[in-house]
C-alpha cells in the first residue's frame, strides 16, 4: 500500500508488525529492496526524522529503528552467525545439516584439545616447555607468552599411545580476550596455580572463562619444589570457585606438579586422559570438508600468510581451497608443529597453512570450499558485510536538532589509532585492553585500522588523512615508510610490550581531555551605600572585606547569604575619583556591574575567577 509520508513522500507502510530483516552495516539502498520502495524517498523521510544519510551509507540499528517504526515496520537485526550462515547457503554449505546427518558410523574417535590457562608467572608456558620438551620462554620479550600457539603430542596411557593437542594461551591481562576464545575451541582446561602464590587475579578469571564455555577443568598445583609451596592452601582457595578436589569430595582432578625438573607431568597427562574419557564424548567425522578454527596467523617474510589452524571436523589436504574469515587461498603447504611437511590433518590436528592470499583474524573459523572461485566470492562477500558493518559503527550519529548544540559546544575530542602487529591475536589483545580504557565521555578513541605486518604506506596515508597515530607492536617500518611518516608529520610509535602501549596511549588521552576548572574566590565587598547614576546606573559605594576587587573579573551579589546576581563582571572601579584596576582588603571603591542595578545597602559582592585544575 502507498501512502504519503513525512513531506507528502510516497512510500509503502507496514502494518506495525511487518518484520523486515536487515544484517548489520545495511543502507537505505538493502532497506528499500526489502520494502520495494524508492531508496530516494527513504532518504528523504529520513531528513524529515531530523537524520541525514545517503541511500549507499551504512547505518546503525538505532537510526533503521527510528525509520521503521515512522513506516510501520518493525527492523530484527540479523547477527552475524545468522549472516554467515546465510552467506554460505547462498553457496549450498550448510553446516548445521551436515552435522545433522552425521550418523555414529561416520564418528571416529578423535584427541581431546587442552587449554592451558593461569595467572602470569605461574610457570604456564615452563609446563608446556616440560609438556613439549622446547622452550618458547627465551624468545619472548619480558618472559611473557605473547602468541597462541598449537601443539600435539604422544603419550602412553594404560598401555596405549594417546595423542593430545595443547593451546598455549598468554596469561597476561591484557589478552583476556584471546584466552577466552581459547577456552571455546577447546576440550579440557589446564589451569595452573603455583603453590607458593596461591589463587590470584587472573585464575580467577581463567575459572571464569572455562566454566562459562562449559570446560571440565584439570589443576596443575605447580611450584611444589619451592619453598613456601602450600598445594593444600591452592586446594581450599579453588573450593570458593566451585573446584573441589576429589580428595574433598569433589570431582575435579587436581595434580602436584614442578615444571622445572619435571615432576608429575606424567601423571597431569594421566589426569587429562581420564577427564576426558569420563566426562567427553570426543568424535568427529573425519572422511568429510575440514571444518575449523585459526588460532593464530601471522605475515612471514618468505612465506606470506601463515595461519595455525586447529581441523575440528573432517580433513584438511594440501590443494584443498579453504576460506578463513575473510581470506582465501589453496593449501600450498601444512606443516606440524616441528615444521614437518603434512599431506593430511586429521580432526583435532594444529597444523600450520601456507597459500592463503592474506592473513586471517585469531579465532576466525575456516572452511573447506567446493573450488577457488566460491572461496574467492565467499571472503569477498564476508569483507563486504565486515566493511559495511564497520562504517555503520564508526558513524556517528547527530540529529538536525542536536546539530547546532553540538556545533556551539565543539565535537567530540577523538585519538584516532592504526594498529599494526606480528600477529593478529596480539592486535586483537591490544585492541581489546585499549578499548577498555576509561576517560569518561569527553574523549573518543577509535581503532580505524588494524592489521598484521610492517608498517605500509597505506597506513601512513591513512593516517594523514585521518590525523591517527600507528601504533606498530613487534614490527618496524615497511621499505621507504619512515621517510613518508616523517614528511607527513605521522606520529608511529612501536612497542615490544603491551603494557608500555596501553599506559602511553592512556597518557594521550587524558592529555586531551578538555580542561575541568574550578572556581576561586578572589575577594568580598560589602554594599555600604548606593549611589544613583543616570550615567553609570547604581553603583556600590563598598568596603572591601577580603581578598582584593579587581576590574573586570567575575562577580555575583548575595543578599542575606541567597544569590540574588550571578555571572556580572565588574566594568568599573574607582577609588576616590580616580579609576583603579584593584582595591585591597580594608579600602573604600565604588563598583559597577554594568546593566545589573539590584543592589541594596547590605549587600555582599563576591569576586571569583575560573582556574584549571589538574587532572587526578
Amino acid at each position: 500500500m502507498q501512502a504519503p509520508s513525512l513531506g507528502g513522500v510516497q512510500v509503502p507502510r507496514g502494518n506495525g508488525t511487518t518484520v523486515v530483516r536487515l544484517r548489520h552495516g545495511a543502507s537505505l539502498n538493502d532497506f528499500a529492496d526489502k520494502i520495494d520502495a524508492n531508496p530516494a524517498a527513504l532518504v528523504t523521510v529520513l531528513f524529515h526524522l531530523g537524520e541525514m544519510a545517503t541511500a549507499t551509507q551504512s547505518l546503525d540499528e538505532d537510526t533503521f529503528g527510528t525509520l521503521a517504526t515512522e513506516l510501520g515496520y518493525q527492523i530484527e537485526m540479523v547477527s552475524a552467525e545468522e549472516e554467515d550462515r546465510e552467506l554460505l547457503g547462498a553457496f549450498d554449505i550448510d553446516l548445521q545439516a551436515e552435522e545433522a546427518d552425521e550418523s555414529d558410523e561416520d564418528l571416529a574417535v578423535r584427541p581431546p584439545v587442552v587449554t592451558v590457562m593461569g595467572h602470569v608467572d605461574h610457570g604456564k608456558t615452563k609446563l608446556l616447555d616440560a609438556i613439549r620438551k622446547s622452550d618458547v620462554v627465551a624468545g619472548e620479550h619480558g618472559g611473557i607468552t605473547q602468541h597462541i600457539g598449537a601443539y600435539q603430542i604422544t603419550h602412553e596411557h594404560e598401555g596405549t599411545d594417546r595423542a593430545i593437542t595443547f593451546i598455549d594461551t598468554p596469561g597476561h591481562e591484557a589478552f583476556t580476550a584471546m584466552r577466552a576464545r581459547g577456552a571455546q575451541v577447546t576440550d579440557i582446561a589446564i589451569l595452573v596455580v603455583a603453590a607458593d602464590d596461591g589463587v590470584m587475579p587472573q585464575t580467577v578469571e581463567a575459572v571464569n572463562h572455562a566454566q562459562a564455555a562449559g570446560v571440565p577443568i584439570v589443576v596443575a598445583v605447580n611450584k611444589i619444589d619451592v619453598e613456601g609451596a602450600n598445594p593444600a592452601k591452592v586446594r581450599q582457595q579453588l573450593t570458593e570457585y566451585n573446584l573441589v578436589a576429589e580428595e574433598y569430595g569433589g570431582d575435579t582432578m587436581f595434580v602436584d606438579v614442578a615444571a622445572k625438573p619435571g615432576i608429575g607431568i606424567d601423571s597431569l597427562i594421566d589426569a587429562v586422559l581420564l577427564t576426558a574419557d569420563a566426562s567427553l564424548d570426543l568424535r568427529a567425522n573425519p572422511t568429510k570438508d575440514a571444518r575449523g578454527v585459526a588460532i593464530e596467523a601471522n605475515l612471514d617474510k618468505g612465506r606470506g600468510p601463515v595461519a595455525t589452524v586447529l581441523v575440528q571436523a573432517g580433513t584438511l589436504h594440501v590443494g584443498d581451497a579453504i576460506v578463513a574469515g575473510t581470506a582465501y587461498g589453496r593449501v600450498r603447504a601444512m606443516f606440524d608443529e616441528h615444521g614437518n611437511a603434512v599431506e593430511a590433518a586429521t580432526p583435532a590436528r594444529p597444523v600450520q597453512v601456507l597459500g592463503l592470499t592474506s592473513v586471517p583474524g585469531a579465532g576466525d573459523t575456516f572452511l573447506v570450499a567446493p573450488d577457488d572461485r566460491t572461496a574467492r566470492q565467499i571472503a569477498e562477500k564476508r569483507q563486504a558485510a565486515e566493511r559495511a558493518a564497520t562504517l555503520a559503527k564508526r558513524r556517528k550519529r547527530i540529529s538536525l536538532e542536536d546539530f547546532d548544540v553540538e556545533l556551539k559546544k565543539g565535537k567530540v575530542e577523538s585519538l584516532n589509532l592504526i594498529l599494526k602487529g606480528d600477529v593478529s591475536g596480539a592486535v586483537e589483545a591490544l585492541e581489546d585492553a585499549l578499548l577498555k580504557i576509561d576517560v569518561g565521555e569527553e574523549v573518543e578513541l577509535r581503532v580505524i585500522h588494524r592489521g598484521v605486518g610492517a608498517i605500509t604506506q597505506n597506513d601512513v596515508n591513512l593516517a594523514t588523512v585521518d590525523s591517527a597515530v600507528i601504533i606498530g607492536f613487534n614490527v618496524k617500518y615497511g621499505e621507504r615508510v619512515e621517510e613518508l611518516a616523517e614528511r607527513e608529520g605521522v606520529d608511529v610509535k612501536f612497542y615490544s610490550v603491551i603494557y608500555q602501549a596501553i599506559e602511553d596511549v592512556e597518557a594521550a588521552l587524558k592529555g586531551m581531555l578538555k580542561p575541568e576548572y574550578e572556581e576561586v574566590q578572589l575577594g568580598t565587598a560589602e554594599i555600604r551605600q548606593v549611589f544613583r547614576s543616570s550615567k553609570f546606573g547604581n553603583i556600590a559605594g563598598s568596603v572591601v572585606r577580603s581578598g582584593s576587587i579587581r576590574r573586570n573579573s567575575k562577580a555575583r551579589v548575595l543578599r542575606n547569604g541567597t544569590v540574588v546576581g550571578d555571572n556580572l563582571t565588574i566594568e568599573s572601579l574607582r577609588r576616590e575619583k580616580d579609576d583603579v584596576t584593584e582595591v585591597r582588603e580594608g579600602f573604600e571603591c565604588g563598583i559597577g556591574l554594568g546593566s545589573f542595578n539590584d543592589v541594596n545597602e547590605g549587600d555582599t559582592i563576591e569576586t571569583f575567577e575560573m582556574r584549571e585544575k589538574p587532572r587526578a
